[in-house]
């Protein structure tokens, strides 16, 4: 037999050795309907996507990218099932057609699966091929042809299946653009859009990129559904995913594009070979500019109600420090909660701070760690800070402390922490993420003040930007970009080893250096001015002046 059959039969081949199975079914389909819910911060998983995916833009594809692929899907014992169902040739051409190329790449397991029926498609026979597989290939041809048979069938459960197993998912023009809910089913340069599969949630997929020029197609679907952030991929070149990590590779580039909003332009970059974006943060940034601006022309004053807020500028923490972080917590009686999240996943107990802490008198200290957005909605997790008198933010990476809590029940329990009078601390990164803005929050490095998506700091010092490690890593002119910048934030400086501490509207200062304030009114001409304040002094953050301090003597 060297034809597909025309019914609801399958026939098995076997060639050298390997056992092909094609299953080809056929019948007429109706177009579904469009459902394109808008992405939230809600429903966003930080971690990324499952697998990976291998989504590439068409034209002649590079050795390297199947390999890539093949290296993915197991190697050697890669079981790999190819969807030719965009294809014009998928009726006439036999299996063999599609099977052969990867026999040549080194694939020694193939099924080819192809239907026009999706009653078919929903069938627990037609897919059970899927449930072997480590890999899937889906064929270039007409993207619609794939969303009408397959989107929302047994088939896509099965394909989020293989990804769920550590699979790869792989696909060249119309294989690529199917990969994303919204999809881009054709037109130039006005798009037609149809229900794709849901692998790469948040994106628009569009490819042959730069060959076909599809930059106004791509860019007016995202205009016309906010919330999403786009990738163009051009011809002979791949966009990897794994995880959050997305890697261009082979021939040419990936364009991103992000939607204009009413506060920032559209935006698009390129990735070249090697170079790689966060899925977590471009899906951030895009919900960001379909939200509320942000910041706001107009904050909220820089004052803490009740409790107080210890925000050190990381490096070594003297004596003096740790002193007033228990003070502050209640002393002896003191109930501590100490938050690693911006660290590495070492055993949280096994951190310093719990020896300082217990050789400095306080009995009861726990530490809360998780990177589970859903174990930090619960109730058991987040019963430690129920009773805490205090909270201690190690330093690390801020971005992973808004990852794990931003917009949770353990955030909202930080904050209840504070109202009771408790204090809230951190060093570093701890620090930063006190602020309402939040600096330095980009997961691909430290260096970008102003990450889109990682902009949101917890907001218990309101109207600031806080940076840490200032002076030692001469980090004066990067604050001063996030003034010009946003000239109604209160950007705050602190040097390592120094803390401020802050009730109601001062800033008590501690520690071995300085602390920096730029504290130019909005409309100032200048936005660069600082005010520097030094151990022992105190700062009014309404007033924006070093004033006595308030504090009774502790003589």
């Amino acid at each position: 037999m060297d034809q597909f059959s025309r019914g609801r039969n399958s026939w098995i081949q076997k060639s050298q050795g390997l056992t092909i199975t094609t299953i080809f079914l056929m019948s007429c389909t109706q177009l579904l309907a469009e459902d394109f819910p808008v992405p939230s911060l809600e429903t966003l998983d930080h971690q990324g996507v499952n697998g990976s995916l291998v989504i590439c833009g068409g034209g002649k594809l590079p050795d390297e990218i199947f390999e890539t692929f093949r290296q993915l899907a197991g190697g050697e014992k890669a079981r790999l099932v190819v969807i030719p169902t965009a294809s014009a040739r998928a009726e006439t051409n036999s299996g063999e057609s599609f099977i052969s190329p990867w026999k040549e790449r080194g694939f020694a397991h193939v099924d080819v699966l192809h239907t026009r029926d999706r009653e078919v498609a929903n069938s627990t026979e037609f897919v059970a091929p899927l449930r072997q597989a480590t890999a899937v290939w889906i064929v270039g041809g007409q993207q619609s042809k794939l969303g009408k048979v397959y989107a929302g069938t047994k088939v896509e459960e099965e394909l989020q299946a293989v990804l769920k197993r550590d699979g790869v998912i792989g696909g060249t023009s119309a294989g690529a653009a199917i990969q994303s809910r919204l999809m881009i089913a054709s037109g130039n340069p006005v798009a037609n859009l149809q229900r794709g599969l849901d692998l790469l949630p948040g994106a628009v997929i569009d490819q042959h990129f730069k060959a076909r020029k599809r930059l106004p197609r791509l860019t007016g679907t995202l205009k016309q559904h906010p919330g999403h952030f786009g990738i163009g991929v051009d011809e002979g070149t791949a966009l990897v995913v794994q995880g959050r990590a997305m890697k261009a590779i082979g021939a040419s580039t990936v364009t991103i594009c992000l939607a204009a909003s009413k506060t920032r332009k559209a935006k698009q970059y390129e990735l070249s070979t090697g170079e790689i974006a966060d899925l977590t943060a471009l899906r951030r940034a895009a919900i960001a500019r379909a939200s509320h601006q942000f910041p706001p022309d107009k904050l909220r004053t820089p004052t803490v109600k009740n409790g107080s807020l210890m925000i050190i500028g990381g490096g070594k923490m003297t004596p003096d420090l740790w002193k007033e972080f228990v003070e502050l917590a209640g002393g002896a009686d003191a109930k501590i909660v100490i938050v690693p999240a911006a660290s590495s996943n070492r055993s949280p107990e096994r951190r310093s701070e719990f020896k300082i802490l217990r050789n400095l008198g306080v009995k009861h200290v726990v530490a809360l760690h998780t990177s589970d957005r859903d174990e930090a909605n619960k109730e058991e997790f987040l019963r430690p800070l129920k009773e805490a008198t205090g909270v201690w933010f190690t330093g690390g990476r801020q971005w992973k402390i808004v990852d794990a809590y931003a917009g949770t029940e353990t955030e909202k329990a930080f904050h209840e922490v504070l109202k009771r009078g408790g204090v809230i601390a951190g060093s570093s990164a701890g620090a930063t993420i006190q602020g309402e803005y939040l600096v330095r929050g980009n997961p691909l490095g430290n260096r970008d003040m102003m990450a889109e998506g990682y902009e949101r700091g917890f907001g218990y010092l309101p109207g600031s930007a806080i940076d840490q490690h200032f002076t030692q890593r001469d980090r004066h002119p990067d604050l001063e970009g996030v003034k010009k910048t946003f000239p109604q934030l209160l950007c705050i400086g602190i040097d390592e080893s120094t803390a401020i501490v802050v009730q109601k509207s001062t800033a008590r200062v501690l520690g071995k250096n300085d602390v920096y304030f730029f504290d130019a009114a909005n409309d100032a001409e200048d936005q660069t001015t600082k005010t520097k304040v030094s151990p022992g002094e105190v700062y009014d953050l309404q007033t924006r002046q070093t004033v006595e301090d308030p504090s009774p003597s502790k003589e």
